[in-house]
């Protein structure tokens, strides 16, 4: 089952590479700017998620995608790497799986001369665990 979590990342991924969610039958599309600030998603992305979540939104899905995000957030789904570019892809968990990744229809993707998409990054927590690997891994001082 996907977690909330989950989908929230999926969505940040893809937003990351320009795909947009479609809702209101194709009446309105969004696509935050940008999708990172710093160590955390940014307001514009929370703002984006929080549309996606009402219900006045109606039905909201990825584009180049046939499932809704509320079908997504049920026990239906789960997200797993595409086998072609590793972005996270909804996979029913019981019956057809879904047909096409949203990587389907990007031009010249995956690229792997580019960042790939990620979520946010605390870059202090992410010092001290280099820190903490680089000092288990030096020689005893005692040999």
């Amino acid at each position: 089952m996907a977690t909330k979590q989950e989908v929230r990342e999926y969505l940040a991924y893809w937003f990351q590479l320009g795909k947009r969610v479609i809702t209101g039958n194709g009446q309105a599309s969004f696509l935050p700017q940008p999708v990172l600030k710093g160590d955390r998603y940014s307001q514009e992305f929370e703002e984006c998620w929080q549309k996606i979540l009402s219900p006045e939104s109606g039905d909201c899905y990825l584009e180049g995608t046939q499932e809704t995000i509320a079908e997504l957030l049920t026990s239906e789904w789960d997200m797993l790497p595409c086998s072609r570019c590793a972005m996270p892809v909804a996979a029913r968990n019981v019956g057809i799986p879904a047909l096409l990744c949203p990587c389907n229809n990007l031009p010249n993707w995956p690229n792997t001369e580019l960042p790939a998409p990620r979520s946010p990054i605390n870059s202090q927590e992410q010092l001290v665990l280099i820190r903490k690997r680089l000092l288990d891994n030096l020689p005893s001082a005692n040999n």
